[in-house]
């Protein structure tokens, strides 16, 4: 008997990267950064208000699977700990299995992205908001952005 609330899990063309339980969906068309982004994200040393180090969940391809706590990121078994490193193809890391997402990143042109951001821009999956901040990925301050971004991000609760 099918279960009508069940909602299908869903792949979108994106990477994730955990910061404890909390993760970032880092979107953008291919060759904008999404991976080099998630890199150097990984790579940066510990902010110092934030516990955590950041970790990969998924490279290129994301699962979201709508949950009784959120939406939770994983990677397809096919490229779990996988990510492409331009100049030195598909590498293994350390990766997180899951972490619910709080956060979505859309890569843009520098130009685009406001100093000030008035507007509070949001996606929607399966009913739950979750905020979106825009970034260049090419800044040498974008990870540092993206991880204080993430870190004051709360986890959207599933609506009843």
């Amino acid at each position: 008997m099918n279960n009508p609330r069940a909602i299908t899990p869903e792949s979108v063309h994106a990477t994730a990267v955990a910061l404890g339980d909390k993760s970032v969906l880092i979107r953008g068309p291919s060759g904008s950064g999404k991976s080099d982004l998630a890199l150097r994200c990984i790579a940066a040393s510990p902010l110092a208000h934030v516990a955590d180090r950041a970790e990969l969940v998924s490279d290129d391809q994301v699962i979201l699977s709508r949950t009784a706590k959120g939406i939770e990121t994983t990677a397809p078994p096919t490229i779990a700990g996988k990510i492409e490193v331009r100049g030195l193809g598909i590498v293994e890391l350390p990766y997180r299995a899951s972490a619910r997402l709080a956060l979505v990143v859309d890569i843009v042109p520098a130009e685009d992205v406001p100093r000030y951001p008035l507007d509070h821009l949001t996606a929607v999956f399966w009913d739950i908001e979750v905020p979106v901040v825009r970034l260049a990925a090419f800044e040498a301050s974008a990870p540092v952005k993206l991880l204080l971004a993430l870190n004051a991000a709360a986890v959207p609760l599933t609506p009843p």
